[in-house]
């Protein structure tokens, strides 16, 4: 595999965490924790950030949202929010933090160290855990096949890089240096969360709801890899709550947040996809194109998916074991892409905007069922 091409899986798998949104459709769990916490949430109106105020919420914790109010600014208004910017060095920055206690912060929108530390600093004097939510890309590439939490992290060419860089061939950097700038400002009271894809209702990417959307279509559909290859997610919603309980247990260290607790194929994500569909005699024919073929395509890339072949082959092959141990859980699959296909077939009832947008179209579909027929031809 080129590093272009395994420069887009990186960017492809974590631009989520750069645009991370709200709210699921079914309900969580209503029972109150025994000590209502105080969490300062800076986002909270992406993806992740809306689903860890209704999971607080509904365990009875008061939060505080801080951010620039320019994401969907009306959600939550009876929620305390703080206005102001992550970079210390534009407009107010961080000063509306600078009074104020909490017992926890949880940060899903730092991507870059500087930053991050500006407001680990700032708060730690008044803050009793901070929770940092990073990503699997944080690791050396190429991924290890069965990967844990003391795999060797990515580390910059230039510390102080403030861009993604063309490619995002920056960002397992950035956040790993994230992660340390984290735990430098509050030592022994950091927690560090690695997903990998966070999917799930009100995911803005397109990325995982390309597929159960796309089998309520029909007709002949590529899917990429084969059957028995790996496949980890996580729900966002199934994040949201473990966070939560990271906060009420003080828990900290680093932990993989990828899914399920025992290993799954994607088998049986596409099946789950299949069936959510509604359409069991629908005509529908399944093209499976290889992994070793798909590493050589440098323009098409399929959502949600890294080939299980070359410098990707452990991308899908993380250990959760530390994060299960620790309480996570997750909801099955299925149930995961029924939620997700219901949210998207409501919310077409009421606009056409970016979150019903998908990320694979029919002309990229076609293009490559095109190429794959050739080569199996010539």
């Amino acid at each position: 595999m080129s590093d272009t091409k395994k420069h887009i899986s990186r960017r492809q798998v974590l631009q989520a965490a750069s645009a991370l949104g709200a709210a699921s459709l079914l309900a969580l769990p209503t029972a109150k924790a025994a000590q209502p916490k105080r969490i300062l949430v800076l986002g909270g109106t992406g993806f992740l950030g809306p689903a860890i105020v209704e999971a607080a919420q509904a365990r009875g914790h008061t939060l505080t949202l801080f951010n620039r109010g320019k994401t969907r600014p009306g959600l939550f208004p009876n929620i305390e929010k703080r206005q102001g910017d992550r970079d210390p060095l534009k407009g107010e920055g961080l000063k509306s933090l600078e009074t104020g206690e909490w017992d926890a912060v949880i940060d899903d929108s730092g991507y870059y160290p500087r930053m991050v530390a500006a407001s680990a600093q700032l708060l730690a004097p008044r803050v009793k855990q901070y929770l940092y939510i990073s990503s699997i890309s944080c690791y050396k590439e190429p991924s290890p096949i069965g990967g844990d939490e003391d795999t060797p992290l990515a580390v910059l060419a230039d510390p102080k890089v403030e861009t993604m860089g063309k490619n995002f061939e920056n960002y397992g950097g950035l956040k790993a240096a994230c992660e340390q700038a984290a735990e430098k400002a509050m030592p022994g009271r950091t927690t560090v969360v690695r997903p990998g894809y966070i999917v799930g209702p009100d995911d803005p990417t397109g990325r995982f709801t390309y597929w159960p959307v796309r089998f309520t279509q029909g007709g002949e559909i590529a899917v990429p890899g084969a059957p028995t290859d790996p496949f980890q997610l996580i729900d966002v919603r199934d994040l949201a709550e473990w966070l939560v309980h990271a906060v009420e247990t003080n828990t900290t260290g680093p932990f993989n947040a990828v899914g399920p607790a025992e290993p799954m194929n994607w088998g049986r994500a596409v099946a789950a996809c299949q069936k959510s569909a509604g359409k069991p005699n629908a005509p529908t024919t399944l093209t499976w194109i290889s992994s070793e073929f798909m590493s050589k395509q440098e323009d098409i890339e399929f959502p949600i998916w890294s080939p299980y072949y070359g410098d990707t082959k452990g991308f899908h092959t993380w250990k959760n074991t530390r994060a299960v141990k620790a309480g996570m859980r997750f909801r099955p699959i299925e149930q995961t892409v029924a939620d997700t296909l219901a949210w998207y077939q409501a919310q077409l009832k009421v606009e056409q905007g970016a979150r019903t947008k998908l990320a694979f179209t029919p002309e990229q579909e076609a293009e490559i069922l095109k190429r794959w027929k050739a080569a199996k031809a010539g």
